[in-house]
């Protein structure tokens, strides 16, 4: 049967991650909105790739595992791309909390059950994870391992109150759930990774960089030691690595890939 790649948000990073590693192989685009995931499989029909697109909500386990029965019904599971999600700029405390720490969690744990051999995941993280102050040792096992209807009463996340808070925590939880995750992935010959890209030319970014916290953003974007945004064709180049034979040696790893972004954020201005 034909190999089946399973994108999560339909958007650019999404799709341009899709075109890299779906060569030969049957592409679900899922997106809470149906006309973006229909639009995101019109393009890459057009690109020769065999396409279906269906609508996922990832906050809903009921939802995404009607999404897995949809993807199993066409072939074996070989790859998952999570590129969903929400920005502080986007959606309130609690919805950042229910999509992109729980989503990401309920979905790594549904797709870690069918995955076939061979295969691998990719989820989209996020600098911003990085900005996190340092947890301590409990919490981090506790992002890592705990079952994902469990992590929103968790007292590091049941306390946050603002947006950006709650996109952190998220978006750190995501880095640590590959960890957590890649040992039981490992058992069925499967790889799972993070990467957290920087300032993406994308939607989402463009929301921020005209959004509340536009001022950051854009001073973030201005001191950039790279000089300028990232693409998603870069950020699917890194996918592409990490998906294929090349990268058949990296799980439960998370892979940094925002212009330096993050080193200044720490290290800048030191001279």
């Amino acid at each position: 049967m034909t190999d089946v790649t399973v994108v999560v948000g339909a958007g650019s990073i999404g799709q341009a991650i899709a075109r890299r590693v779906s060569s030969g192989a049957h592409v679900v685009l899922a997106d809470l909105k149906r006309e973006s995931a229909e639009a995101a499989a019109g393009v890459l029909e057009m690109a020769g790739f065999r396409t279906t697109a269906t609508v996922v909500d990832v906050s809903d386990r009921a939802s995404v595992r009607a999404l897995i029965a949809l993807a199993q019904g066409l072939g074996p599971i070989r790859s998952l791309v999570q590129a969903a999600g929400v920005s502080p700029s986007q959606a309130p405390v609690a919805t950042i909390l229910k999509v992109d720490l729980y989503g990401t969690a309920m979905l790594l744990e549904e797709f870690g059950q069918v995955i076939a051999e061979g295969g691998n995941a990719i989820v989209i993280s996020s600098q911003s994870g990085y900005r996190l102050p340092a947890l301590t040792a409990e919490e981090v096992r506790q992002l890592a391992v705990t079952p994902a209807e469990d992590l929103l009463a968790l007292p590091v996340v049941a306390g946050v109150e603002d947006t950006l808070h709650a996109y952190q925590i998220s978006k750190r939880c995501n880095s640590l759930r590959v960890r957590g995750e890649a040992p039981k992935w490992g058992r069925r010959g499967a790889r799972v990774n993070a990467i957290s890209p920087g300032i993406i030319v994308t939607p989402l970014a463009h929301d921020e960089l005209n959004g509340e916290r536009a001022a950051f953003y854009r001073d973030m974007l201005a001191r950039n030691p790279a000089g300028r945004a990232g693409t998603p064709d870069e950020v699917a180049a890194l996918a592409a690595l990490i998906m294929g034979p090349e990268g058949g040696y990296i799980t439960g790893s998370d892979i940094l890939i925002d212009g330096g972004a993050t080193a200044n954020f720490y290290f800048g201005d030191t001279d």
